[in-house]
């Protein structure tokens, strides 16, 4: 006998009520800041897994509880499955031309990660690269990246094991497959570049202690040359700046050789330095191009000595520059003036600029000549969001992908000479996405500010009664939210749910001021735009009160975690990932320094004082009904370290804020998520929505036996 709905959710309701959790030791830390009394009675769980046998013990124990009160769920079994068959499509990679060699990956749909592939010629057969699949049993060790040499014989390629920042960087023979004995460690945060067919400029950190690889702060970040055939030892250093350990140097070489090219961060606002080598002269000496931290400086590329870059200087939404570095003071030369749209993406193909613009978080595309004049409009098909586009001067081939939330990436061979485009990989799928509808509202936030929402859904969904809805959102460091493919999403969407995207301020969608209306002292707007998108789901009908879920990763799990605490009664659910949850101590690990770009310094009282009022760990308001939270890290998450997730769980679940569930889902071996094998990915976000679908009242497992009698009909 089957049990109705009702009386499941009524047994699932009494499940949550009788969770226990694991008793969480105390200790009495207490930080006196600016007069304030800032206790930390969770400090120990920052220690790293690996390290402290204490911590281990109350993961394990963490896990214990999750898992046993997830297995009560319906719908994951449901949700899994949906989410195999969404991701079991033929996948692939922009490709790289080198020489008369074409690189690109593939994913043959279920693969734990994706495969390097090359062509002899652009009709010519793939041949398997660099697969690896066959790293480790778990799957969880990566293809970070790769970059082939200029006449397409060798090729650089990255390793990330078990989701980590660190890179170990290989060099691989392209006519035999053969892996050379060239390797290089301790890279991080950097780019990889040819400086001819001989060898190659990366940046990296000093090894750090043993035992303190995932936590310890990074510093002094350097620019190193690799000549093939050498020990990592003989590198030579070429350029490093140790009266400013603080600060990122990455290099980049123009595409005919002549110039190195490093870009100096303190942090992550788009905020550089620029130094310039010429390569011709042998020594590399450094010339300073642009100095002072003021602004956004990204280098298109460089033909002979004219150096193209997209900035923000004197332009907010962008424009591009250009500079005679001939003459004995360079000055930016504009190029293409700012416009209401922002520029996203510059790149030189041929004889051609090839600019991206965002319009309201969709993409646009145009080629101009070099002087800026526009030659022709690359049409895109639609709403969605298109990357790729890289290439060479003197060379009119490039590639393109363009994707929207219910199309994953199908990627484009663009002739820059003509203007015409052909289909290079367009994946079939396992839905029709004529079956689906995406609509932008724009709605006002707490001081009137317009903002734009992506809401997506099946065009046969009944909303009369308002539906189930995922509202997801991010609101930070400049970051753009614009439409692409989730195969886990998709599954959200399947089972009768709405999915809404929110492009916060804090973001990138409209360059510099939108960003800042967003970060510091204005960082509350970000909380108050979320809210905002909730209440507007609500009025509007699409969703209604207690069927919102809200989910956000790394400074959207900080969303979430500051959006629960400041507004318990809005939400059903919430989901955060990876999340920033003391803000008080968020710079005192790995990249955390970087980030006082967007939220200040926790030494510095006016920053004090703002972080200090949204922090979700100090923020938990015991004896306030809260909705069902579900918080998800991993052990090797050497971004955001676990222990911002570790501290906020525990303080969640010692707080009165009522029966729903607080429960905590750590990985091993995932990291921050990137380079996650697809079997994780299932298996995780099969047991995260088929939560929040428990609390917001979507019914999974019904939807599936609709879809199922759906296609038998079709089948008749």
């Amino acid at each position: 006998m089957t049990a109705t709905a009702p009386a499941l959710a009524k047994h699932h309701e009494e499940k949550a009520n009788m969770l226990s959790y694991p008793e969480t030791e105390t200790v009495d830390v207490v930080d006196p800041q600016f007069g304030v009394d800032v206790k930390d009675p969770y400090r120990w769980l920052e220690d790293d897994v690996r390290v402290n046998p204490k911590v281990a013990e109350w993961v394990k124990a963490q896990n214990s509880v999750t898992d046993a009160y997830l297995e009560t769920l319906p719908g994951r079994e449901a949700l899994a499955k949906r989410m195999q068959e969404l991701f079991d499509y033929e996948r692939f990679g922009l490709p790289t031309a080198r020489g008369d060699r074409y690189f690109y990956t593939r994913n043959d749909g279920l693969q734990n990660q994706s495969v390097l592939y090359v062509r002899d010629g652009l009709d010519g057969k793939g041949r398997v690269l660099v697969d690896p699949n066959a790293w480790a049993d778990d799957g969880a060790t990566a293809l970070a990246g790769w970059v082939p040499s200029d006449d397409g014989t060798k090729l650089l390629y990255a390793i990330q094991d078990g989701g980590s920042d660190w890179r170990t960087v290989k060099v691989l023979d392209v006519a035999s497959g053969k892996v050379m004995d060239d390797t290089v460690e301790w890279m991080k945060f950097s780019g990889l570049s040819w400086v001819g067919n001989d060898g190659f400029l990366y940046s990296r950190f000093p090894e750090p202690e043993e035992g303190a690889e995932f936590q310890s702060l990074n510093k002094n970040h350097a620019v190193y040359y690799h000549k093939l055939g050498t020990a990592q030892a003989e590198d030579r250093l070429v350029y490093a700046t140790p009266d400013r350990p603080d600060l990122n140097n990455t290099a980049e070489v123009t595409s005919d050789n002549k110039w190195v090219v490093v870009t100096s961060s303190s942090g992550t606002d788009e905020k550089y330095e620029i130094t310039v080598m010429d390569i011709g002269g042998g020594n590399w000496s450094p010339r300073k191009l642009i100095t002072g931290f003021d602004n956004a400086w990204e280098l298109i590329d460089g033909i002979g000595d004219t150096l193209y870059f997209r900035t923000d200087k004197d332009a907010p939404r962008q424009r591009i520059v250009k500079f005679d570095m001939s003459a004995a003071g360079p000055q930016p030369v504009e190029t293409v003036a700012q416009r209401e749209a922002t520029l996203s993406g510059a790149s030189i193909v041929g004889d051609r600029l090839i600019v991206t613009y965002m319009e309201d978080a969709k993409s646009l595309a145009e080629m101009l000549s070099l002087d800026g004049v526009k030659v022709g409009e690359i049409n895109l098909n639609g709403i969605g969001t298109a990357g790729g586009f890289g290439g060479k001067p003197g060379n009119n081939e490039t590639f393109y992908a363009f994707t929207n939330f219910t199309q994953p990436g199908a990627v484009y061979r663009l002739d820059t000479k003509t203007g015409e485009s052909t289909v290079f990989a367009k994946p079939e799928l396992a839905f029709d996405p004529d079956d689906y509808v995406t609509t932008q509202k724009f709605y006002s936030s707490k001081d009137g500010t317009k903002i734009p929402m992506f809401i997506v859904h099946r065009k046969d969904l009944d909303l009369t009664g308002g539906a189930p809805t995922l509202l997801y959102g991010y609101g930070g460091f400049n970051i753009s939210l614009t439409p692409s493919y989730s195969p886990t999403k998709m599954a959200w969407i399947d089972a009768g749910g709405v999915y809404a995207m929110a492009n916060l301020r804090g973001g990138g969608e409209y360059g510099k001021d939108w960003h800042d209306a967003g970060r510091l002292q204005n960082k509350q707007n970000v909380f108050d735009d979320f809210a905002a998108a909730a209440e507007y789901l609500i009025a509007e009908g699409i969703s209604a009160k207690g069927k919102v879920a809200i989910e956000g990763r790394s400074n959207g799990g900080l969303l979430v975690g500051a959006s629960v605490n400041q507004r318990p009664d809005l939400f059903a659910a919430g989901h955060a990932a990876v999340g920033v949850m003391d803000m008080l101590r968020f710079d005192r690990f790995t990249a955390g320094r970087y980030w006082v770009d967007d939220y200040g310094y926790p030494n510095k009282e006016q920053d004090f004082r703002k972080l200090l009022s949204y922090s979700p760990y100090h923020n938990i308001r015991s004896g306030v009904e809260y909705p069902a939270v579900i918080v998800s890290t991993a052990d090797t998450d050497d971004r955001v370290v676990p222990g911002h997730s570790f501290k906020y769980t525990a303080a969640l679940q010692a707080a009165d804020t009522g029966d729903k569930p607080k429960i905590i889902r750590i990985e091993t071996r995932a990291g921050h998520g990137s380079g996650k094998p697809t079997d994780k990915i299932i298996e995780e976000y099969s047991d995260i929505y088929a939560f929040l679908a428990h609390w917001t009242g979507l019914d999974v497992e019904s939807a599936e036996e609709e879809e199922f009698t759906r296609e038998n009909m079709q089948g008749d």
